[in-house]
């Protein structure tokens, strides 16, 4: 059990709930409400990535993966990926 992956799968389901759920847009960085234009979709695609990345994050942890860096390699790369698709798509 890696508990590191544990706390980070934590909050990343926390926020996931907190931002695609409650709405909470102004927990992302940079967020600038006047550049969305749309932001029920903003909310639910991070929110829904942050949900997912976290459950994989948890389970890692419980699992106990032998080189949990790979793991936060591949979730970084992910969020890298949405954070270029939001600012093609969803920012003007």
């Amino acid at each position: 059990m890696d508990t590191n992956l544990l706390i980070i799968g934590g909050i990343f389901l926390a926020f996931g709930y907190l931002v695609g759920v409650k709405k909470m847009t102004w927990l992302l960085a940079g967020f600038n409400e006047k550049r969305v234009t749309d932001k029920t979709k903003l909310s639910h695609l991070t929110g829904s990535t942050m949900a997912i990345l976290g459950v994989i994050l948890l389970s890692c942890g419980f699992i106990g993966m032998p080189n949990p860096e790979y793991i936060v390699m591949a979730v970084t790369g992910i969020l890298l990926l949405e954070i270029v698709y939001v600012n093609m798509k969803l920012v003007e």
